[in-house]
């Protein structure tokens, strides 16, 4: 398993592209791709993690980062590649539990061929892993938590050679999980629309953007993540809680260059993806004076800056929702495709007075049964219009541009 890891060959555009919208837009890391799972049993996710009393305190965390850069392949051609590998997991478990686990991780060590090195860490190319075993975690330590008796945790770290995480970056799903579990809210009773037109009474609006607008430019949904990663369960949403169903480790280190190539994926797909119907028709928007300020965004892909819009970047491990520069021109907000974790943005429009519309067909497809996904922090005034956005902004934009207000 070596690095660099090749992604994607860069043709002179798809360098270009790498160039102008990852290296020279400085407002954040583009070139890195970073992700964090919590889970935990508690009383209040019962349904999705298990639990059932005192004695379950089973807690999964995953935590990635890994950076992309532009390498010469030969003297004409380059790639895209990964160069800077970050991965840790840290379980704790009851002590039978962990054994297995512990077991798997051995086992798939060896079948993928590391080697031992001195200092105890295991090393297969370009690769180095580290397996530690406590019986109280330093960070719980730290934090003041105490799992219940029997209990164990086992931290399994993989990186690239010589890459030594700050320790912010070790410490940041652990400050994450001190900062508790995110709660649902209750959904509220918003008015369904039928189509965007009570908007034009509110020119100019702000946006705010979920993963919709990517799902339609070919960006594979988030739940995709949680797939590659073994975190939940898709066919009954549960949490990925024990050593029976949590396959990834002993798919990364029994088979890297087979896993690797869904590691990569999500970043590769967001490279190659280009802005949707919904993209253009917000370029369409702003032109004609009817859309203002930044776009709001959690979506890591970058595809509204790619058509030139500038964002307002709110994903945060921490759920602390940065401050959004609404502007005082600024007569209602309109969220395209965003569910449940982004809802602080609507929250700070309502305060301001601002009427809140949402675009999103409230569920999504799955063979051929339509699965219903309501948005969750819908609340009464809202108004909600169940249409796919790219068909619908785009119409919608076009009657602006004609002077339809």
């Amino acid at each position: 398993m070596q690095l660099p890891y090749p992604v994607v060959d860069l043709t002179r555009n798809l360098a270009e592209r790498w160039q102008r919208n990852y290296i020279e837009m400085t407002d954040r890391p583009r070139d890195v791709e970073e992700g964090l799972w919590r889970r935990t049993q508690e009383p209040q996710n019962a349904s999705e993690s298990g639990w059932t009393g005192l004695g379950d305190a089973r807690r999964r965390i995953l935590h990635y980062r890994y950076r992309y850069a532009k390498v010469p392949r030969t003297s004409e051609t380059s790639v895209l590649a990964l160069v800077e590998f970050y991965l840790a997991s840290s379980v704790a478990y009851p002590v039978e539990e962990l054994r297995r686990h512990r077991g798997q991780v051995d086992q798939a060590l060896e079948h993928g061929g590391w080697r031992r090195t001195r200092d105890g860490v295991f090393a297969l190319g370009g690769l180095r892993c580290s397996v530690t075993a406590h019986e109280v975690h330093p960070q719980d330590r730290r934090a003041g938590r105490v799992l219940p008796h029997g209990y164990g945790c086992l931290d399994v770290v993989v990186t690239s050679e010589d890459y030594q995480p700050p320790q912010a970056t070790v410490d940041l799903p652990w400050d994450v999980l001190r900062g508790g579990m995110r709660v649902k809210e209750r959904r509220g009773n918003p008015s369904v629309i039928e189509d965007l037109e009570p908007l034009k009474a509110y020119v100019p609006f702000q946006i705010e953007i979920g993963c919709g607008p990517s799902v339609e430019a070919g960006i594979p949904p988030l739940h995709r993540l949680h797939e590659i990663y073994r975190v939940t369960d898709r066919a009954s949403h549960r949490f990925v809680l024990d050593p029976q169903t949590d396959t990834f480790l002993p798919e990364l280190l029994g088979e890297p260059e087979t896993k690797m190539v869904e590691l990569v994926e999500m970043f590769r797909a967001c490279f190659l993806a280009e802005p949707s119907p919904g993209h253009l028709a917000l370029r369409q928007l702003v032109e004609a004076g009817a859309l203002v300020g930044p776009v709001i965004t959690n979506n890591f892909d970058g595809l509204a800056a790619r058509v030139g819009l500038p964002e307002c970047y709110v994903r945060r491990y921490d759920q602390q929702v940065p401050d959004v520069p609404f502007l005082p021109e600024a007569r209602a907000l309109l969220v395209v495709g965003s569910h449940a974790d982004r809802r602080k943005v609507q929250d700070r429009a309502r305060q301001r007075g601002l009427p809140v519309f949402f675009v999103d067909p409230e569920g999504f497809r799955e063979g051929d049964a339509f699965v219903p996904y309501l948005v969750e922090g819908a609340r009464e005034g809202d108004r909600i219009c169940r249409r796919e956005a790219g068909e619908l902004l785009t119409a919608f934009a076009k009657d602006i541009a004609a002077g339809q207000l």
